[in-house]
Order: C-alpha cells, then structure tokens, then sequence
C-alpha cells in the first residue's frame, strides 16, 4: 500500500494512443533497397494497428486486465518492475504465489490476482537465460513467455493485456533481438483471434524505447508505403505463421527420390578435381554478404543509439520546463555573453561557482538543457574559465561523460569551439583523456588558452562579461598588458 494513504496515478489504458494514431511519413512506390522478399509477410492492417500501443511509463500503474513481468523461478527475482508490482499488489499476491503456485519454469506463465494493482490480473513469467551456445533455445523459450501469456489472456476472456520487456540484461538477451520475438509473436496472434483483444500495450523504458520506435514499423506498417518502406529491412528469420524463431537446422527436406539429381547439369561433374576452385565462389576470401549484414547490423545500432539518446534528451527538455530550478540558476555560473565577431552566441561557464558536491546535479543537467536548446540551433562558442578552482569544483568523468551522452547531436555538431582558459596542466591532461576516447568529435575544437587577451581576437571585450575575480587574477599572473601569441584566426573556427 502506498504510505499515508496516498494513491498512485492510475492509468486508463483507454487514454493511451493506438499505433495507427501514431504520425508516420508516406514514403511514395519507389521500391527502396533489394530484398529477398517480394511481398511483405506483415501488411499493414488498420484493424491490428488500432489494438496495438507503444507506451513509455509504468507498468504497475495500468488498469489493464493483465499486465505481464518478468521474474525467476521462484518469483523472487529482484528488479525493478518486479519491485514495484509486489509493492504496490500487497502480500496476499506473494502469499498466493508461495502457498499455491510455489514455481514457474522457463518459457512458462502463472496467473494472479492483481490485488491492490489497477490491474484486475497478474501474470508471471520466467524470461531466458542468454548464452551464444544455445541461442535457438533461448529464442524459443522467449517466444514462449509471450505466445503463453496472450494464450493464457485470450483463455481467461482478458480482453487488454500490458507487457514489460521480459527479456532481462542481467540474463544477457540482447535487446533487440528480443524485440523482434516480442512484435511478431504479438502480430501473428492477433492475425489469428483479432477480436480476442482491445487492447496490448508494449510498456517500455528508456533502453528499450529507441528500439521498439524502430522496429515496430516491421511488423505493425501503419500504411501501404511505409509496409514496403520496410519490406528490406526485415530480419532473415521472420519466424514461421505464429512467429516462432524458425531454426534452419532442423529443417528436413525431402523429395521423392534422393537418388535423382534435380537442377544439375548432367554434363558437368561437381566432383571433378579440375573443377574445384576455379569458380568465383571457391575463390572468395571475404564472405561479402557477411559483411554487408555486419556493417548493416552496426549502422542500425547507431541509429538505435541516436534515437534512445533523442529520446532522453527530449524527456530532459519537458522537464527542464516544469521543474523550478531556481537554486541552479540562481548561482550563476553559467549564461549566455553576447556575441563573438561572426555574431555567434558566447557561452560562459564559471568553474569556480560550481560546487560539484553540493548542488543538485540532476537540475544542474535540466538548467543547462533549458538555458541551451534555444542557443545551440546554430553556431556557438564555449568559454569555461577554469580560474583559481579547487578540488570541490572538479565534476567526477563519469558524470561529465553522461552529460555528454545526453545531449542531442546539434550540441557537438554546431559547437564550433570550446576555450578552456586559465588551466593546469591536470585540466589539460584530463581535457585530452576525454576527447581523445569519449568525445573524439569535437576535439579539434577545444583550445586551451593561457589568458583573457586571447579571446579579444575572437569577440570584443564589450560583449564579454566575466566576474571581477577572473580579470584580478588575470592582472596578477599576465600583468595588465602582456605579450602574447597571435590569438586564434578566425578563418580557422
């Protein structure tokens, strides 16, 4: 039960969006790329669209008739959905697991009571171990935690049922993969007992929503361009009609008579020693369409990747709108400064005003968001002054590292020069640590200079407004005039 008597948000799956709702491009006929498919074997069908969701929340606040997660064996598995629906059911689910269900095995489902869940029904089901000797048992296994779990929904007349992603990381399924079960075991059911259901609903988080953004489109196209949009990007193993992995191996061939040679030239004996070797196949050193599948495979984890990354960007945005962020504002250690002389916005970040640990970095991420968006549409420069910092100032790498995964691509791309100045020789050797090996595209872009002066080549003094301490102990090491090397040409940014 929720403390104080406070009660969650439920959610009324009716409010969710359908697929079919879902805005998409029209891609026109031209056939785009070749494929071994002439048709696609997953047409688009309003009907199924129409019944089909892809949501971003929690599944424990659902008011579906079912919802299904992922556990261990003996339902004590501990992850964070798992958690959450335990927590918020009461012990009568758990007692009822103990006293009358006591185990569930691999590829198998159990069935519940939802107790204190919005939702009327709970089902359990044990997700696969991962391991690359035995991955067609895997696959099957997977396919059956879902096939089960709408097989034992359709039983059981529970017309909406909310899935979680039931392959677990910690068990070392790949992701996507792992989708691609999940989409066309779900569009192979609902082929077959259309009406079984209103509504299955796809409940995802931040990892796996890029993924399924991606591939939904394959086995759910919500019109006849994108349905052969997407005929070349199916996977080689679309499963068989219920969309079970379909294991080539164990496929027997059989024809009339073994002995009887069919297709083969009767004049040319495949055996012949002479023979051997002296096609193109038997010379290939590089198995070409491996190649191609592996460098088809990378790109569209890239792309993956970019979009999870959009994705989280774009939460972080909403929120950087809504949450008071006050308290990070407030210190002023980072603001816009006028312009440079090609009128480009001048970002200024004040190392010493930012004490790593004592402000709230999740807001201190949401500010930066806000007060950027609007600025890094075009080009921009950066100015972090590193100036008479102590070791409370120092962000932790790891944390600078998932800052920079979070921002959108139009961060690196129009940034076009990052000044460090004031450094020391640890700034510099931590500054070349982190573009040299996790931010490689804009290292040709950070510059280290040694005073103010260096930045008057660049923008006017007038545009540029820096607290009293960074010109005084510019004075102090640099004198008031001083000699220094040509600042950086701006034919060169």
């Amino acid at each position: 039960m929720d403390p104080l008597g406070v009660v969650s948000e439920v959610i009324d799956i009716n409010t969710l969006k359908r697929w079919n709702d879902i805005a998409h491009a029209e891609f026109g006929t031209k056939e785009n790329g070749k494929t071994r498919l002439k048709k696609n074997p997953f047409p688009f069908d309003e009907n199924i669209n129409k019944k089909v969701v892809l949501w971003f929340g929690e599944l424990e606040s659902l008011n579906a008739h079912a919802i299904v997660h992922s556990t261990n064996e003996t339902f004590s598995d501990k992850n964070a959905i798992s958690d959450e629906i335990f927590r918020k059911a009461g012990s009568k689910m758990q007692e009822e697991l103990v006293q009358d269900i006591r185990v569930c095995k691999t590829g198998e489902v159990k069935l519940t009571k939802g107790y204190d869940l919005p939702a009327r029904y709970v089902i359990h089901t044990v997700g696969p171990k991962y391991n690359a000797k035995y991955v067609t048992a895997a696959q099957g296994a997977l396919y059956s935690c879902y096939r089960k779990s709408l097989e034992l929904a359709k039983e059981n007349k529970l017309q909406s049922i909310a899935f979680s992603v039931i392959n677990s990381r910690r068990r070392g399924y790949p992701s996507k993969d792992a989708a691609h079960i999940a989409l066309r075991t779900v569009r192979r059911f609902l082929e077959k007992f259309t009406n079984a259901f209103d509504a299955i609903i796809f409940v995802v988080k931040d990892n796996d929503i890029g993924i399924y953004e991606q591939l939904m489109p394959l086995y759910f196209p919500r019109s006849q361009s994108e349905e052969r949009f997407v005929l070349p990007r199916l996977p080689d193993d679309i499963g068989n009609q219920d969309g079970e992995p379909v294991n080539p191996d164990r496929q027997i061939r059989i024809i009339d008579n073994p002995h009887h040679k069919i297709g083969i030239d009767e004049s040319t004996d495949l055996l012949e020693p002479s023979n051997i070797g002296k096609t193109e196949f038997a010379k290939m050193t590089v198995d070409v369409d491996q190649s191609r599948v592996r460098a088809a495979s990378v790109q569209e984890e890239m792309l993956t990747l970019e979009l999870q990354r959009q994705h989280k960007y774009e939460r972080l945005l909403r929120r950087s709108r809504t949450e008071d962020l006050s308290e990070i504002s407030g210190i002023g250690c980072l603001y816009q400064s006028g312009c440079d002389r090609l009128g480009r916005p001048v970002i200024v970040f004040v190392g010493k005003w930012f004490k790593f640990n004592e402000i709230n970095l999740d807001k201190a991420l949401l500010y930066l968001v806000y007060l950027l968006d609007s600025v890094v549409k075009q080009d921009y420069i950066i100015v972090y002054f590193h100036t008479l910092t102590t070791s409370e100032n120092h962000s932790s790498m790891a944390w600078i590292r998932d800052v920079y995964n979070s921002l959108e691509y139009k961060y690196k791309k129009n940034l076009k020069a990052f000044y460090i100045v004031h450094p020391t020789f640890w700034t510099k050797l931590m500054c070349w640590w982190f573009t040299t090996f996790m931010a490689p595209a804009i290292k040709h872009k950070v510059q280290s200079l040694g005073g103010i002066e260096y930045l008057y080549g660049i923008m006017d003094a007038n545009q540029l407004e820096i607290p009293c301490f960074i010109t005084e102990h510019d004075m102090t090491v640099n004198g008031i005039r001083y000699y220094a090397p040509p600042p950086p040409s701006l034919d060169d940014l």
